[in-house]
């Protein structure tokens, strides 16, 4: 399994997940078909799925350009309404195949109600990757546009949080600058979120991350440590995250 970051609009990422032992390419949030497509031609694999985080334009708004391309491609996401050209509807939970990866999709409520993440196995070589689209940043997460602070505890802390921390993470943004200088004015002693802020300083694409470093540097994934409780002046956790997605978004 290999992951090709695709750099789109302004600060966007789509993916091409490339599976060379199946032979097959699938797509994650395509919203450029022109920057992808030639990235997709390049690994001369067959194009069979395009995978949604959600549905805001930004993440979505390529798919008829690519269905239009590759007619026929399989179109996955968590909300039949909202999603343009989607085919098969996403439960929580649900498993499927792609080629030789196995995905399960992951309902993470917070930022939208059609959000999914997308976690991918692959057997042969022991890599795990989940793109999480503008659930999870490097750093952050999303705003909370029609979820709750629970949603978006939920979906980190309860989810997210849970998978093997050697996972690759691949957001929907390169937020990650920006992220971490908050993440630094809300703890600042924590000597890992210095390190991870020093690495990415000149980065010009900072992804992958993994649950493990999210873990250690993330706020929002921190929301039971005493200083993020001191910073929030709060001790529950979802009250915490509420507070510090406050702070960020006056940041």
């Amino acid at each position: 399994m290999k992951v090709i970051a695709v750099p789109c609009l302004s600060d966007n990422y789509a993916y091409v997940l490339v599976d060379e032992k199946a032979g097959e390419v699938s797509v994650v949030d395509p919203v450029e078909p022109s920057k992808v497509i030639p990235v997709v031609e390049g690994t001369k694999l067959k194009l069979k799925t395009i995978l949604t985080t959600h549905h805001h334009a930004d993440h979505s708004g390529g798919n008829q350009g690519m269905l239009k391309a590759f007619p026929g491609l399989t179109v996955y996401g968590g909300d039949g309404n909202r999603i343009p050209g989607l085919t098969n509807q996403l439960k929580d939970g649900a498993k499927f195949q792609l080629g030789s990866l196995t995905v399960q999709a992951m309902q993470t409520y917070g930022h939208t109600t059609s959000s999914i993440c997308y976690y991918i196995q692959d057997a042969a070589d022991k890599q795990r990757v989940v793109f999480t689209g503008d659930t999870l940043f490097v750093g952050g997460c999303g705003r909370l546009f029609e979820g709750s602070p629970q949603d978006m505890y939920t979906s980190l802390n309860e989810k997210l949080a849970l998978l093997p921390k050697d996972t690759s993470v691949y957001a929907g943004h390169e937020y990650t600058r920006a992220n971490l200088r908050f993440a630094l004015s809300v703890e600042p002693d924590n000597q890992a979120l210095r390190e991870k802020a020093r690495r990415c300083a000149n980065a010009d694409c900072t992804m992958p991350s993994t649950i493990g470093e999210e873990l250690a540097t993330n706020p929002f994934m921190r929301v039971d440590q005493p200083d993020l409780q001191k910073a929030t002046g709060a001790t529950d956790p979802v009250q915490v995250l509420a507070i510090v997605r406050r702070m960020k978004d006056n940041f």
